[in-house]
């Protein structure tokens, strides 16, 4: 079943990212939820269900039921890594797609700066292969794979970071609001080389929600919702390092999703207006313009040095939000986080950052060891 144009985003909320010291995770939940009820000019009775996606909360459905007062209507937990919230969205739109329900909730949040932990900790399930891999130091590796690859060095990753923090001082909400130089970047304290602390994204606070109704519910409640094009979704193994044919110079995960949300929407890369895309390193979003299709392999840090993938470049713009970089990454909320900054550039709501004449935006995460790409396409008619 193909779910193009039977779904619509009416509604979208975000609350601030960053370091929330005096907000709970319930605060950034009722922000996030009620930012999208206004935006959609609904009441909260009219949701019928709800999908939470958080990797680090146990609290399951109740997470929303308590602070939303969303009592005796389904609630569903996801969890899939970096992609949790996306996926909740995913599913959501399916179930509104069906017919089940006319309108839905999917609600992504993360509260991180308090939880004791530096990041997500170890990736990989073999006792001994492995063992002990961090993020960083899995696409510490692809980096190194890139720079061996293609004779580049880490002048091409500052590129991205100058880039995304430059966007980030545009974005009211983001957790980082600050120009970075090449020199700061490129000398910054080391994290795993060659990735230093300018080429990582921060572990933040936050939460972001969106609503979603059956498309011909749609302009009963705005009278320009943003309509679900397509949504992939691909789970590759969770142990790359396992596997001789993985080169590090890409994620299949990626690649697989993308191919089946532009099948879905019956579009190709060229279609497409502007990017959110899963910079969780400055490696990633290099990476990622090649997945995505946005260039051919080996030409992603062309992309950036060229200044094609600039708000005002001339090609397609990535994370004009800031991404994961300066934006922040709670990990259940980035997903949610950005489908609300697509639809607020194709509803001409995105201020100085603002991608002129955009209609076609796509949103990408990737999550875990590189194994599981999720990508949605949003179109405003």
């Amino acid at each position: 079943m193909n779910i193009r144009d039977k779904v619509a985003v009416i509604g979208a909320g975000c609350s601030k990212f960053g370091e929330n010291y005096d907000k709970s995770a319930e605060d950034m939940i009722v922000e996030a939820a009620h930012d999208a009820y206004t935006d959609a000019r609904i009441d909260p009775s009219q949701i019928q269900a709800a999908w939470v996606g958080t990797l680090s909360s146990a609290s399951a459905g109740n997470a929303l039921a308590d602070p939303l007062k969303l009592f005796n209507i389904p609630i569903t937990r996801v969890e899939n890594y970096c992609a949790s919230g996306m996926d909740a969205f995913r599913n959501a739109c399916m179930a509104v797609a069906s017919g089940m329900y006319d309108v839905v909730l999917a609600l992504g949040f993360e509260k991180l700066r308090d939880s004791g932990q530096r990041g997500l900790g170890t990736f990989g399930d073999h006792p001994v292969v492995g063992y002990g891999t961090t993020a960083p130091s899995l696409f510490a590796m692809a980096a190194n794979r890139y720079f061996e690859t293609y004779g580049i060095d880490k002048t091409a990753l500052a590129k991205v970071a100058i880039k995304n923090h430059h966007n980030g001082t545009m974005s009211p909400k983001a957790h980082f609001r600050m120009e970075v130089s090449e020199d700061q970047v490129v000398n910054a304290p080391l994290i795993c080389s060659p990735l230093g602390l300018l080429d990582c994204c921060p572990t933040t606070d936050g939460a972001a929600a969106v609503i979603i109704c059956k498309e011909e519910l749609a302009r009963s409640f705005r009278p320009d919702p943003v309509k679900v094009k397509g949504v992939g979704l691909s789970v590759t193994s969770g142990e790359p390092y396992m596997k001789p044919s993985f080169a590090y110079t890409g994620f299949p995960a990626t690649a697989q999703a993308a191919q089946s949300a532009y099948e879905q929407a019956g579009m190709t890369a060229k279609d497409i207006d502007l990017v959110e895309c899963h910079d969780c390193f400055t490696i990633t979003e290099i990476l990622n313009y090649e997945d995505l299709g946005l260039c051919e392999k080996g030409e992603g840090w062309r992309y950036v040095a060229e200044g094609r993938a600039n708000i005002d470049g001339g090609a397609v713009p990535v994370n004009p939000s800031g991404g994961l970089k300066s934006f922040g990454h709670p990990i259940g909320a980035t997903g949610i986080r950005m489908i609300y900054e697509v639809s607020q550039h194709l509803w001409g709501k995105a201020g100085d950052r603002q991608v002129k004449d955009a209609e076609v935006g796509l949103a990408h995460n990737l999550g875990g060891p590189g194994s599981v790409g999720c990508v949605t396409i949003l179109a405003n008619s």
